[in-house]
C-alpha cells in the first residue's frame, strides 16, 4: 500500500529550532527527513518519531554535490516533497563590515543563503515534476531580516536576502502550486540563542538580558504554516519574546 504521509525535509534539524520543528511535524503525521551535519544528534531528534516515519541523512548544505544527493536519496526512499524548512543557519562571528575577512564573510554566507538556495533548488525541482504537483517552502529568517544587531553585519544580510529568495520563490512557484513563506523568529529558546538571555549587545552600546520564549511555539507556527492548503499561504510571519527590544526605541 502506498504511504500517503506527506514528506517534509527539514534542515539543521540536529538541534535548536530544527528539531522542535521536526518533531512537530512527525506528530502531525509527515514523514520527515532529517539534514545536518552531525549524524549523531539527527538520530537524537528521530528518536522521538516513529521510525517509519523518520529518514536521517547527514549532509553539509554548503556542498552542491551532497544537497543533490541528499534530494534523490529523499526520491528513492519516500518519492517526493511536500514541505522544505530551511531552517539551518549560523550567527556567524560577530564584527562591522570593516572587521570580518572575506573568509568569515564567505562562510555565512554559504550556510544561511546558498545552503538555502540549493535546498530550495532541488526542492522546487522535484514538486514542480511530482503528482500531485506543487508543495510548500518555508524560508527561517530573522528579526535580523528586518533590522539588525550591532556587529551583525553578514548575518543581518543573509537574513535580508533570504527574505528576497522567499519572495522569488514564491512568485515563480504561482504557476506550479508551489508555495513559499518566511518566519522571522525573535529570541526563541535555544542554545544558539542562550547568549541573548544573560546579556545581548544593545544599540547604545549596553548590554543587557533580553527576554526569551520557548521554541515550542515557534514549531507551532511552522506547522501551521505547513498545514495550510496550497492555495493559502502565510507569506511573513514574525513571531518574538513580547518584550524583546524590537517595536519602538528598545
Amino acid at each position: 500500500m502506498t504511504d500517503t504521509h506527506p514528506v517534509a525535509v527539514v534542515t539543521g534539524a540536529g538541534s535548536g529550532l530544527g528539531r522542535h520543528i521536526a518533531r512537530a511535524l512527525a506528530d502531525d503525521g509527515y514523514r520527515v527527513v532529517l539534514i545536518g551535519r552531525r549524524a549523531e544528534a539527527l538520530r537524537e531528534t528521530a528518536a522521538d518519531i516513529p521510525a517509519e516515519r523518520a529518514l536521517v541523512l547527514p549532509a553539509d548544505i554548503t556542498d552542491a554535490a551532497a544537497v543533490a544527493t541528499t534530494f534523490d536519496a529523499v526520491l528513492n526512499e519516500w518519492g517526493r516533497v511536500d514541505v522544505l524548512v530551511n531552517n539551518a543557519g549560523t550567527f556567524g562571528p560577530a564584527g562591522a563590515v570593516d572587521e570580518l575577512s572575506p573568509e568569515q564573510w564567505q562562510q555565512v554566507v554559504d550556510v544561511n543563503l546558498t545552503g538555502a538556495f540549493l535546498c530550495a533548488h532541488h526542492a522546487v525541482r522535484v514538486m514542480k515534476a511530482q503528482d500531485p504537483r506543487g508543495g510548500r517552502i518555508i524560508n527561517n529568517g530573522s528579526i535580523s531580516a528586518h533590522s539588525p544587531r550591532p556587529a551583525s553585519v553578514v548575518y543581518t544580510a543573509t537574513k535580508h536576502a533570504i527574505t528576497g529568495l522567499t519572495k522569488s520563490i514564491s512568485l515563480d512557484g504561482r504557476d506550479y502550486g508551489i508555495a513559499c513563506g518566511q518566519i522571522d523568529i525573535g529570541n526563541a529558546a535555544t542554545d544558539m540563542t542562550a547568549g541573548i538571555a544573560t546579556g545581548a549587545r544593545q544599540a547604545d552600546g549596553s548590554v543587557k538580558p533580553e527576554p526569551t520564549f520557548d521554541a515550542e511555539h515557534a514549531a507551532r507556527a511552522v506547522r501551521y504554516m505547513a498545514n495550510l492548503p496550497l492555495e493559502a499561504n502565510v507569506q511573513f510571519l514574525t513571531l518574538t519574546a513580547t518584550t524583546m527590544p524590537y517595536i519602538g526605541r528598545g
